[in-house]
């Protein structure tokens, strides 16, 4: 059933104090909570809540303002309950009215909606957040014409991955999962893979890479021969539904090389790709490329859009222009990169790449000094708002996160020119 509707004149309780007599209403978080524009949000998500039977969902104010607050401060889940029972302008910016001892929905909804609204849903949530500053002027909408665009990298939350490692956990995924299934298997391989793979942390921190190899190699021939004990099953007794996810990534697993292109490294995120950005302190990033175009004056992040198949910077910049356009309504006229986007297919748009020297003016160089700008924007996402480990589950999760981080930089932003101090 759709969301609780929370607009409506609310009744007085005499034995409780409300909370906008308790707060202090020029603290910013209390002047941002009147100037969101929650119905639109609450219209805007109606689509996704079609059902009119069963428990009311709840409220659109409270999930939103708490997705808001988890962005602004790089919570995870359990530490956004936390603190906001603890706070009571949280409690206020989420539109409660009395103070609440108790945090009001369980915990696992606040996974449940971001994966309902996905990726539209936030989108809208970051479009409000610039419509307010536009609105209060801290920006201008002539700021909007000059943007600047960079890529980076999101990492996933997974293990660095090995292919010891990812042999031993697929072979005994397979074999748990076996024998819930019934499913009679000739050996498990349990006692000699688990020798296997400690050996393979001793050979190789004493370098010895050819008994290492030797190791790695007995590891897969375990994997294999339950891949097939599980196939010849499923040859007489017909497949298996429960093991059909587990055999697809058994078989990409097992036919997989060195230099194979779409390689699986992590089990739980098949989608993780392999990004080298030849950083001299990490060489190789899992995870995925994410784009963001900024103004190029003031640092306001216009869009974010998580880029799968690791493409070539300059094949994304349309992309991400067009984003940005969608988020403001107004089209970008100028916009300075760096030179990984040497070869973009944007017409439209004057690009102007870090060391030109063709058609570059006066103004047009004071400008492209600052495309410098964005890289400790990404910087600070990364510190303080959870784009430097992504914990959300798949592409959507990916997708999700990148514009939760800069939902939360804009906040931040807005909250700074809002406080008094």
């Amino acid at each position: 059933m759709g969301p609780k509707i929370t607009e409506f004149e609310r009744n007085k309780d005499f034995f409780h104090q409300e909370l906008s007599e308790i707060i202090n209403p020029a603290h910013e978080l209390a002047m941002l909570s009147h100037m969101m524009s929650w119905g639109s949000f609450a219209k805007h998500v109606e689509k996704y809540f079609p059902s009119n039977t069963g428990k009311p969902g709840a409220s659109s104010r409270l999930m939103a303002g708490l997705f808001y607050l988890k962005s602004l401060y790089g919570l995870s889940d359990e530490g956004l309950i936390k603190h906001w029972i603890e706070n009571p302008y949280w409690q206020y910016f989420c539109g409660e009215q009395y103070f609440q001892h108790h945090f009001p929905i369980d915990p696992s909804t606040l996974s449940k909606w971001r994966k309902r609204i996905g990726e539209k849903g936030i989108q809208h949530l970051l479009d409000d957040v610039l419509r307010v500053a536009i609105k209060l002027k801290f920006l201008l909408p002539s700021e909007l014409s000059r943007v600047v665009a960079d890529t980076t990298v999101q990492e996933k939350a997974i293990t660095y991955p090995t292919d010891a490692r990812l042999y031993y956990r697929c072979r005994k995924q397979i074999v748990e999962r076996a024998y819930q299934c019934n499913i009679p298997l000739r050996q498990s391989y349990a006692r000699v893979a688990k020798k296997q793979l400690v050996k393979v942390g001793r050979y190789g921190h004493a370098k010895q890479y050819r008994r290492m190899k030797a190791s790695v190699k007995c590891l897969k021939n375990y994997l294999g021969r339950v891949y097939r004990d599980v196939l010849r099953y499923e040859a007489k007794h017909g497949e298996v539904v429960e093991l059909e996810t587990l055999m697809a990534t058994s078989k990409r697993l097992l036919a997989q090389e060195i230099k194979s292109k779409k390689k699986l490294y992590s089990l739980h995120a098949p989608e993780v790709e392999c990004i080298a950005k030849g950083k001299v302190a990490k060489r190789y990033e899992f995870g995925v490329k994410v784009g963001f175009v900024t103004t190029a004056k003031q640092g306001w992040i216009l869009s974010a859009n998580a880029l799968h198949g690791n493409p070539y910077d300059g094949h994304t910049l349309k992309t991400c222009l067009a984003s940005a356009e969608l988020s403001t309504g107004v089209k970008p006229t100028f916009c300075f990169v760096d030179k990984g986007y040497r070869g973009h297919d944007v017409k439209d748009v004057d690009i102007f790449i870090a060391g030109q020297k063709r058609g570059v003016t006066k103004n047009i160089k004071q400008w492209m000094n600052r495309r410098n700008a964005i890289e400790p924007i990404i910087g600070h996402m990364k510190q303080s708002h959870l784009l430097g480990r992504n914990y959300l589950k798949g592409k959507i999760g990916d997708a999700i996160n990148a514009m939760s981080a800069a939902i939360g930089y804009n906040l931040k932003l807005l909250l700074t020119r809002l406080s008094p101090t």
